[in-house]
Formats: C-alpha cells, sequence, structure tokens
C-alpha cells in the first residue's frame, strides 16, 4: 500500500509543510485547490464578508478542481491546511465527501498563526466516510509530523 500527502494551502505555509513531508518519508502529493481560487481579500478574515468568513460559517461546500487519480491504494493519508475558525476550510471538507475513507488511515495537520488544533479531528470526521478515526495535530515545520 501507499501513503499520500494532500493539502490546501491559502498562502504558502501548509504547502511549504506537507512538500517537505511528502519528500521526507517518500509519499505521493496532491494539492487541494478550489475551483475559483482564493483572493488576498477573500482570505482577510478580519472582513465578516470575506469569502473565507462566509463559507465557514455558511458550511458550504466548496468545488475542488482535479481529482485523485487511484485514491483507493493508499492506505495512509495525510491531510493538510491551515486553520479556519477553528476547523479545516471547507475545501477541504468537500475534497474530503469526493472519497471512500474506508479501512484509511488518517492524520490531519493543521498550520496555524495563531489557532490551536480545538475539536479539528472531530469536525472533519464526518465529512471522511468510511474513515475508522482521524487524529489532527498542529505543526509549524513538518519535523513536527
Amino acid at each position: 500500500m501507499a501513503t499520500l500527502v494532500t493539502y490546501f494551502s491559502a498562502e504558502g505555509t501548509t504547502a511549504a509543510v506537507a512538500k517537505e513531508f511528502a519528500a521526507k518519508i517518500g509519499a505521493d502529493l496532491f494539492e487541494i485547490v478550489p475551483e475559483q481560487p482564493y483572493t488576498a481579500a477573500d482570505i482577510k478574515w478580519t472582513n465578516p464578508l470575506a469569502r473565507c468568513n462566509r463559507e465557514q460559517i455558511g458550511g458550504k461546500d466548496v468545488p475542488v478542481s482535479g481529482k485523485i487519480d487511484g485514491f483507493e491504494k493508499y492506505d495512509t493519508v495525510y491531510i493538510g491546511f491551515p486553520i479556519w475558525y477553528g476547523q479545516a476550510p471547507r475545501v477541504v471538507h468537500t475534497f474530503a465527501k469526493g472519497y471512500n475513507w474506508t479501512g484509511k488511515t488518517v492524520h490531519a495537520f493543521a498550520t496555524s498563526g495563531g489557532s490551536g488544533i480545538g475539536k479539528t479531528a472531530e469536525k472533519l470526521a464526518p465529512s471522511l466516510s468510511g474513515v475508522e478515526s482521524v487524529d489532527a495535530k498542529l505543526v509549524h515545520s513538518s519535523a513536527e509530523l
């Protein structure tokens, strides 16, 4: 079986951690990309009307561009993302809903400028159809994974 590192990164922080970690463990890499890319204004969380805030508060699905070929071959999947409103961004939930997670070990990792990991794993689990368990960890570098 194989290992996959997936990630969504708004400003490059999570991407750097994911790429370094995937290279270190010899895993495949997949970037979660929204169909409509985020602009700097979209992710300005201090603006209550910013896209990121509207999506998180509304619990909206955010369409994802691209699909993982051969997802069934992976037994371990790492999912990386920044913390938005104490959980994964909605685009990560939409991505997760697109696959069958039965029999897979899932490790979520998050980067954050100030938020803690909170209940990230519990909030992400319902989007991971069939997963037995998911854990989540706040990291600042790939060495912490």
